[in-house]
């Protein structure tokens, strides 16, 4: 099938898109970055943007910048981009894990970390990225910049806190410490396809005990998130098999699983279980 009739608008700054969104305001328009999820919908006329704002025109959108304790991440930064680690220490390796989950070759090399953030697929390894580590996502339109934390940016499937006028120019990742331990695990049919449940753990080791624990669960509910009663269990305790498994246990019983064509949600919240152990038995390795 063909998209729908649009209007393609190229513009040179991020003033001149955010102004196009605020003159587009109500008809639909769309940011056009690397494509890869909204092309195939419109093609399939799933969504009928009367305009489509392509920011590939615009420079200083595509940088990764390293700042005293975060990681800056720009609106055309590519999926490929993290291919190899950006920096030395857990963020940039754990990055460079993960990308290897998402599609395949072909669209890593065009899609964006910004757009997939924006396009709030549950399944997602960029929103389970930045909802793990509370990321700062910095929005634009023509009233000015605003800040949203990662934690009310995903407010649904495919739903975010961004309004239809504004753009978002960067994403801002904290920097764990040092001897931060990571680990990930997510569960897909097949090589490339939506997973069904993933998780992101991190820790630090401290006499011999568990402490600042952060697990992050996607695939599962309708969006990313931080699972406190997993984080919970870990929180003081020394790791080891028997705890990554009743961590596990306390995810799957606090989720809220989604149901599909795919997976029960019952199936569901038994894989977030076995992802969560197998990810922190990653983070112990």
């Amino acid at each position: 099938m063909k998209p729908a009739p649009f209007t393609h608008h190229l513009p040179g700054t991020v003033d001149e898109a955010a102004a196009l969104l605020a003159a587009h305001a109500g008809e639909d328009a769309r940011i056009l970055a690397g494509g890869q999820s909204l092309v195939p919908t419109m093609a399939f006329r799933l969504a009928r943007p009367a305009h489509l704002v392509d920011i590939n025109g615009i420079s200083g959108l595509e940088g990764i910048a390293a700042n005293a304790d975060s990681m800056s991440i720009g609106a055309l930064a590519r999926h490929c981009d993290f291919h190899r680690p950006v920096e030395d220490g857990p963020l940039g390796a754990l990055l460079a894990a993960m990308v290897r989950h998402i599609g395949h070759y072909p669209i890593r090399m065009r899609g964006t970390f910004c757009g997939s953030l924006a396009h709030a697929d549950p399944a997602s390894e960029w929103c389970l990225a930045a909802a793990t580590l509370d990321a700062r996502l910095t929005a634009r339109s023509v009233r000015g910049e605003r800040e949203i934390a990662a934690a009310d940016f995903f407010e649904w499937a495919m739903t975010t806190a961004l309004a239809e006028d504004e753009l978002l120019v960067r994403a801002e990742l904290p920097r764990p410490a040092p001897d931060t331990r990571w680990g990930f695990c997510e569960f897909a049919r097949r090589a490339g396809d939506f997973a069904l449940a993933m998780a992101l753990v991190l820790y630090r080791v401290e006499d011999g005990a568990i402490v600042e624990p952060r697990v992050g669960l996607g695939g599962v509910e309708a969006r990313p998130r931080r699972i406190p009663e997993g984080e919970a269990v870990l929180a003081g305790r020394a790791p080891g098999p028997d705890l990554f498994r009743e961590a596990g246990a306390a995810v799957s019983e606090a989720v809220d699983a989604m149901a599909d064509s795919h997976a029960s949600a019952g199936y569901r919240s038994e894989i977030a279980a076995v992802m969560v152990e197998r990810a922190l038995a990653d983070a112990a390795r």
